[in-house]
């Protein structure tokens, strides 16, 4: 049986305090995004897939902020975070 081969997952995790650009806190291939997913799971934090914003996320280095070009795609995911947990932040009204 010819089986389908399945490149490795990539995780890309992003730390962002509300007062500058997001960044990128974590990230990896394999093993190490099956980790990284797993510990996000541990805590509660939100897990969203876009392979196209991982590979692209996936390009930058540790603590870098994100570039402006990917500003609305991450802005995205932040925004279906905070509705995932409801947890806003301070001033945040949802109508």
């Amino acid at each position: 049986m010819n089986k389908r081969h399945r490149p490795p997952k990539n995780a890309v995790a992003l730390h962002y305090d509300g007062k500058r650009a997001p960044r990128i806190s974590a990230k990896g291939r394999g093993v190490v995004a099956d980790e990284i997913i797993e510990l996000a799971r541990q805590h509660g934090v939100p897990l969203h897939e876009d392979r196209e914003l991982v590979g692209l996320l996936a390009q930058l280095e540790l603590n870098e902020e994100i570039p402006r070009e990917l500003y609305v795609a991450v802005a995205e995911v932040i925004a279906f975070a905070y509705m995932v947990t409801e947890r806003f932040p301070p001033g945040w009204e949802n109508k």
